[in-house]
């Protein structure tokens, strides 16, 4: 059965009429079926070119947007994408039934939120720097090795390993790409967490101002992140931690500051502003990968937080100008 398409006095008429296809041969077939496909999508050409051509400058003009929006106003940009990051895809899970996700999403920000609330009471409590850092230094080192453990199952199935175990290529895949996203996706959250909790504490103890000079001046027996005493020398192996000098001489707690640089997203000196060299603070080959994972996040928050709404703007620009 085919179908038979008529223009005439401003009407379209559809007739319906059978051709016998048995004569001809596989080749001639397919060549009446790309012809009808091509009368079919006929002028489709077009509309396409016009999709991508949107497609691209909404992505370029969305980027100078948002570009110029994190240099000129980086607070309200940065509360604006944790929101989004925090939000969108709960939206997606719930519409998918996603109950895993929306159980840890649920604990995460149970947990969460009481860290953040304990780092914005003021006068701040002397155990809360370190409360902090230490939920949000696990959090980090659990989302990092759930994703290098999902990237790892991935790329075994990828080389078929999988079927020595006698597990579907699905099912592997399946399971690589979730805890990949779970690694992921919980890895540039808890960083943005954490670099704002640590705003509110570095400028709750006075050493720290975000724009500005301190309001407190620091002595050298002082960590200028928790506000609490260093009783390990720099030239001394601590028990527990070590203290550690940066290169403008302020010395710190060595959980303290890797918590600033790694987590909290701060790369520098927390009293000053000077400049940290992370390739210095992480001499040994196997910390530098925590330092390149941490930039990994903060480029994927761009495609979590923001392409789905320049997508969504993209179809909204399609569907308005009738293009499908």
């Amino acid at each position: 059965m085919s179908v038979l398409t008529l223009v005439a006095y401003g009407q379209t008429l559809r007739i319906n009429y059978v051709v016998d296809l048995s004569h001809l041969s596989p080749e001639e077939k397919w060549r009446l079926e790309h012809a009808r496909m091509h009368v079919k999508h006929k002028g489709h050409e077009a509309m396409h070119a016009e999709m991508v051509l949107i497609l691209i400058v909404t992505l370029v003009i969305a980027q100078l947007v948002l570009v110029q929006w994190k240099q000129r106003h980086p607070k309200s940009y940065n509360l604006v994408t944790l929101f989004q990051m925090w939000v969108v895809p709960l939206y997606f899970t719930t519409k998918l039934h996603w109950w895993r996700f929306l159980v840890t999403w649920f604990i995460f920000s149970v947990v969460t939120a009481y860290v953040t609330y304990r780092a914005t009471r003021k006068p701040l409590e002397c155990t809360t720097p370190r409360l902090v850092y230490k939920w949000f230094l696990l959090l980090y080192k659990i989302s990092y090795a759930t994703g290098i453990v999902g990237y790892t199952v991935v790329m075994f199935t990828l080389f078929g390993i999988n079927l020595i175990f006698r597990i579907k290529p699905e099912d592997a895949m399946d399971f690589g790409v979730s805890l990949l996203f779970y690694g992921l996706y919980y890895g540039v959250l808890g960083r943005d967490f954490a670099e704002m909790c640590a705003d509110f504490m570095a400028s709750t103890v006075g050493y720290y101002s975000a724009s500005g000079m301190p309001t407190k001046h620091l002595s050298d027996s002082i960590c200028a992140v928790c506000g609490q005493p260093i009783l390990v020398d720099v030239s001394e192996e601590g028990i527990i931690e070590n203290t550690y000098r940066l290169s403008c001489n302020h010395v710190f707690h060595e959980f303290c500051i890797r918590g600033w640089c790694i987590v909290g997203k701060k790369q520098i000196c927390p009293y000053c502003k000077e400049k940290v060299d992370l390739k210095r603070m992480f001499s040994n080959p196997w910390e530098r990968p925590h330092v390149m994972y941490g930039q990994l996040l903060d480029w994927l928050r761009y495609l979590v937080a923001w392409q789905p709404v320049i997508i969504g703007l993209v179809q909204g620009i399609n569907y308005i100008l009738g293009l499908e």
